[in-house]
């Protein structure tokens, strides 16, 4: 606005000296036209018969009243730039001849102001019978007609310098009213990136119905709308573990259970034929087995469940282990559980074991869920060049929709709140710390296959993705 101003003020400026330059000018020219005219028709005859004192007499006569035409100085010449008369003979005599320099004031025969010295010259030529018998030269004090002008300038100045500031003052205040309320949106949206989410306080509205307004509501509600999505969120995140961690326990006692019985069985035994020496052995190895069969199920839920502390990569064991937990799911629905590892020499190096096998373990459950009884389950892995590929697949009628959009989904965004499955959305989180390649595709013959293709990492990366 301030410049905005400031260009106004320098164009109006100029336009109105321009102006009034003009107008003074054609005034200046008006006057002294007439004061040479009645003086040029005077001085002819004298001019003509070269009465010098004629002509000094006319120049007394018709010296000019009007304070504006100050008349300083004139000059009567004949048609050889002789000095016949002047109102002053001590700076130009008579009978003198005119200099070059005080003829070269006089450029055109209008009147010129000169605002170094406050000066106006004007010539006109004396004319008999369309002869030229003569010149009048007149220089005027024009000190009022360059104060005025002068004058004129400052106040201009002054006026739009106040102008400009005032208007400028009073649309910094506007502009400065305008963005207050986007600063506080803008507050708000940093702070939103940063993780506090907050809403729009009354205080911080601006005063009176206006856009502004209706873009805080707007935000408020958007706010509203985010933290109850988020609170959603985590109560279906805490019934998804509630729900895991009663299927793990609900396994666990399944499993445990079946050794149990055979422990109970053998101390019955051990107790009421304890002294034959086969009773006692036959017991005392199916206690053996029964206990090495419960620690084998707890180690394997710890090392599936605990967080992984070594950072180490995975091994054949972590199949077994994974098999071992699933036991209890797959005897429910009859179903088999296949490990195919193509090589023997596979490495696994650069695999990390706990979010893998996490992974695997995900996907198996899925698969046993939707496969039919008494069909397999198949977990594969292959070694290739820079990746290992691992497989689950199942012999059911197609993956679902929903289960299959949470696998696929790019962004967790993509998920809809009202889509459950926490195990699979934490399979496309596992794939997107091992920057691993996830993808769902239908067998020809029936039945789905998951495949995760990954990259073989350092050190450091593995313990990053534990």
């Amino acid at each position: 606005v301030l410049l905005l101003m400031a260009v106004i003020s320098v164009v109006l400026s100029e336009r109105v000296l321009d102006r009034l330059s003009k107008s003074q000018e054609e005034f200046l020219q008006g006057l002294s036209s007439t004061y040479m005219d009645g003086l040029s028709a005077s001085v002819v005859p004298a001019v003509l018969c070269d009465d010098n004192w004629e002509i000094f007499d006319t120049l007394e006569r018709m010296s000019p009243k009007d304070i504006k035409m100050n008349l300083i100085e004139v000059i009567v010449t004949d048609g050889q730039d002789i000095i016949l008369a002047s109102n002053q003979p001590q700076s130009h005599p008579t009978l003198s001849r005119l200099t070059i320099s005080f003829k070269d004031r006089f450029e055109t025969d209008r009147a010129v102001l000169d605002d170094v010295y406050n000066l106006g010259y004007r010539v006109r030529s004396i004319f008999h019978q369309g002869k030229e018998v003569g010149k009048i030269y007149a220089t005027f004090d024009a000190s009022l007609f360059l104060a005025e002008r002068k004058t004129v300038f400052y106040t201009i100045l002054l006026t739009n310098l106040a102008l400009t500031v005032l208007i400028a003052s009073i649309g910094f205040y506007a502009v400065k009213r305008m963005v207050a309320p986007m600063r506080v949106l803008e507050k708000h949206f940093l702070d939103a990136a940063r993780g506090e989410l907050k809403l729009i306080s009354k205080e911080e509205f601006p005063t009176g119905q206006s856009d502004a307004t209706n873009i805080f509501h707007a935000f408020n509600n958007l706010v509203e709308t985010e933290l109850e999505r988020a609170k959603l969120m985590e109560k279906l995140s805490r019934e998804e573990r509630l729900a895991s961690l009663g299927r793990l326990a609900s396994g666990m006692a399944h499993e445990i259970n079946n050794p149990l019985g055979g422990l109970l069985n053998a101390t019955d035994t051990l107790s009421k034929h304890g002294e034959n020496p086969l009773s006692r052995k036959r017991s005392i190895e199916l206690i053996r087995r029964g206990l090495l069969s419960i620690r084998d199920i707890v180690q394997a839920t710890l090392a599936t469940y605990r967080p992984e502390r070594s950072n180490r990569d995975l091994n054949r064991q972590d199949f077994y282990d994974v098999a071992l937990l699933l036991k209890p799911e797959l005897s429910r629905k009859s179903n088999k559980l296949l490990i195919d590892i193509k090589s023997k020499s596979v490495s696994f190096d650069g695999v990390p074991a706990g979010p893998v096998r996490q992974a695997m373990l995900n996907l198996s459950l899925n698969a046993i869920v939707v496969s039919s009884n008494e069909t397999d389950v198949i977990i594969g892995f292959v070694e290739q060049e820079k990746n290992y590929l691992l497989t689950v697949k199942d012999t059911g009628s197609g993956m679902r929709e929903d289960p299959r959009s949470i696998l696929e989904a790019n962004d967790r965004n993509q998920i809809p709140d009202d889509m459950s499955g926490l195990g699979l959305w934490m399979v496309r989180e596992i794939c997107a710390d091992l920057n691993a390649k996830l993808s769902v595709f239908d067998e020809p013959f029936g039945g789905t296959t998951v495949s995760i293709l990954l990259p073989k990492l350092s050190k450091e990366a593995i313990r990053d993705a534990a």
